[in-house]
């Protein structure tokens, strides 16, 4: 079995990412998806990407490939409480990854430099050891490589010093349109990620496994339904027709009438 560092880095590059704003747009799935189809564990294959044009025993075998991270959606809470959770999920880099002290060759590795998990594709005898310890579910089998792969935080991409240190963040980081991924060194508690983890109470997945994951999540912000000094909910309506009535007492128009139809609406 293959071991973890004897000494190991203060350094501990990793993501944070905010389920607070995360929109699910899979825009970090699918730039990942682009980056890497020709990078560090490149190829990322598919099969029957479009369905409909393979089928197992008559019926529609469904897309499917290898992809370093996956957006899942949640709905959580009950009747005015409920609120749509989209969670991103790709590997976490563990200080502890099971993953790594599963593998018979060695191909599953930690790197003492910077702590990102990595694969050798060519000791990697796909043998899936290491998707079955990951509780994460974050090891991806290339059927056509036949060996395993996973998120590699973009490894070839952040230390290219042919880029701009600006763009010297993953793939997944540089794409989010809504800013809900961050990139940084989470072993020095002075930098932005380890204070925003701070400031905002980050956790980790699952921490009760005793991995240790490097990446941490923001916890989605409570629900702000109600507003105003004394808490009471604020009608666009109602100011508007206040504004109304303060510019003309004696006339409600067809501006007031409309401006509660979309308050009505939007309150739903």
């Amino acid at each position: 079995m293959t071991s973890l560092p004897t000494t190991s880095s203060a350094t501990k590059l990793g993501l944070v990412i905010d389920l607070d704003i995360c929109v699910g747009c899979h825009a970090c799935a699918v730039n990942c998806k682009e980056w890497n189809a020709g990078g560090h564990s490149a190829p990322m294959t598919d099969w029957n990407p479009y369905s409909g044009t393979e089928s197992h025993e008559g019926d529609d075998a469904g897309a499917w490939g290898v992809w370093f991270n996956r957006v899942h959606t949640f709905e959580v809470g009950e009747a005015e409480a409920s609120r749509t959770v989209h969670f991103p999920r790709s590997c976490l880099h563990c200080e502890e990854p099971a993953c790594v002290t599963v593998c018979p060759t060695g191909a599953s590795y930690k790197r003492e430099e910077d702590g990102i998990v990595l694969v050798n594709p060519d000791t990697c005898i796909g043998c899936k050891l290491c998707s079955w310890a990951c509780p994460y579910g974050a090891r991806e089998y290339d059927h056509t490589d036949g060996v395993m792969k996973k998120c590699t935080l973009c490894v070839d991409k952040i230390y290219n010093e042919n880029l701009e240190e600006v763009d010297r963040v993953p793939a997944c980081v540089s794409t989010c349109p809504a800013g809900a991924r961050h990139f940084g060194d989470l072993g020095d508690p002075n930098s932005d990620v380890s204070v925003l983890v701070k400031e905002r109470q980050g956790y980790d997945l699952m921490p009760e496994m005793g991995y240790k994951p490097t990446n941490k999540y923001l916890p989605p912000r409570p629900r702000r339904d109600q507003g105003g000094e004394n808490d009471a909910p604020v009608s666009l309506a109602a100011l508007a027709a206040q504004a109304q009535s303060e510019a003309n007492p004696n006339t409600d128009g067809v501006g007031g009438a409309l401006l509660r139809w979309v308050d009505s609406v939007l309150s739903r």
